[in-house]
């Protein structure tokens, strides 16, 4: 298909980050077929609304020039205040389509691209004068054939249709020889719109194609390899190696500071071998107990064992262990549903050695 990502490597759809860089510097897929569409269709939709006045401005023409022909003077201060009025006259009927035109062009852009303003397109670029790169592109790029072949397809359709229509209406040119000015201008400007009209549904279908494969082409040459994902993903997020790294400096900081921290323990809680938490109860520092350390398997031992050293009481309570492990972090309270439990473990706690609270 033509279009379609011809290194096998570039699997992988663009990731946003790189659409948007690709877009800050102008590579947006636009179909340049589009805005002719649109330019035709608003063209005869411009015409139809503007075929009235534009009849009567016509006919005011013919009228002044036919009316006073045999009073015209050949001469180049004549021809050039006929040239004149004629200019101004031209004017006064063309623009409102042409400026009407110049908007439609500027919304088929728009709605293509959207809002998008960058000065990155006009900066200088030696490959651009790259001359074998050119050649190679203007010769034997599949997309420049398929740009040739719908711009001749365009070509042939405007020049085709409307050829074929005016001959099948030839018959009717030498009447208006007779017919008055009036019946010239309103024959003229239906003629026009009948010969747009023929000529607009192979041009839609042309522009349905062209929209479709544009974008297709764009989505295909914005393709990544696995690699180019990965490192924009280290780019965005980090090394992973570089964040481990860091989570186990973290955790080592986390872990010295907990282990400062059990002698200041009331209790060590466990499961018995693969939990421990260390509590703290002081009403000066909080309305209930903390969770000062806590700690899974390896580390859980290392609780006991600074916990054993300072002589900090050790308690097996399996199911309280587990909902503190889970429910709490470090420096956190417990939550009022434990309070009960651990109420009872603090109580039998005191009894055993009293404490001033």
């Amino acid at each position: 298909m033509l279009g379609k990502q011809q290194d096998p490597s570039r699997t992988e759809n663009a990731t946003p980050k790189r659409r948007e860089k690709q877009r800050n510097e102008g590579n947006v897929p636009k179909s340049q077929e589009l805005g002719k569409a649109i330019s035709l269709i608003g063209g005869l939709i411009a015409l139809y609304v503007w075929i009235g006045p534009m009849s009567e401005e016509i006919k005011s023409i013919f009228r002044r020039f036919l009316t006073h022909a045999w009073e015209f003077e050949p001469n180049a201060q004549n021809v050039y205040a006929l040239s004149i009025d004629l200019s101004l006259n031209l004017c006064k009927i063309l623009m409102p389509i042409l400026l009407f035109l110049a908007f439609l062009s500027f919304l088929a852009q728009r709605l293509q691209v959207g809002k998008l303003w960058t000065t990155k397109v006009f900066k200088f670029k030696w490959q651009r004068f790259n001359i074998f790169k050119g050649l190679k592109q203007i010769l034997a790029s599949p997309q420049t054939l398929l740009r040739t072949f719908k711009s001749l397809l365009f070509a042939v359709i405007l020049a085709a249709i409307p050829g074929y229509l005016i001959y099948k209406q030839y018959e009717n040119f030498l009447p208006m020889y007779y017919a008055t000015s009036e019946g010239v201008a309103v024959y003229m400007l239906q003629m026009g719109l009948h010969l747009a009209s023929y000529a607009l549904l192979p041009i839609v279908v042309i522009t349905v194609f062209d929209v479709w494969q544009s974008r297709y082409a764009y989505n295909e040459n914005m393709k990544m390899t696995k690699e180019e994902v990965k490192d924009e993903r280290k780019n965005a997020e980090g090394d992973p190696t570089v964040k481990a790294q860091q989570r186990k400096k973290m955790m080592e900081v986390i872990t010295k500071r907990m282990m400062q921290d059990i002698p200041k323990a009331d209790v060590v809680i466990t499961n018995p071998t693969h939990i421990a938490v260390a509590l703290r109860y002081n009403t000066s520092e909080a309305p209930a107990p903390v969770v000062i350390a806590k700690g899974a398997d390896h580390l859980a031992e290392k609780i006991k064992a600074v916990a054993r050293e300072h002589k900090v009481p050790i308690r097996e309570n399996v199911l309280l262990a587990r909902a503190l492990y889970k429910a709490v972090d470090i420096g956190e309270m417990i939550p009022e549903e434990l309070y009960k439990a651990v109420a009872a473990v603090l109580a039998s706690i005191w009894k055993l050695k009293p404490k001033m609270m």
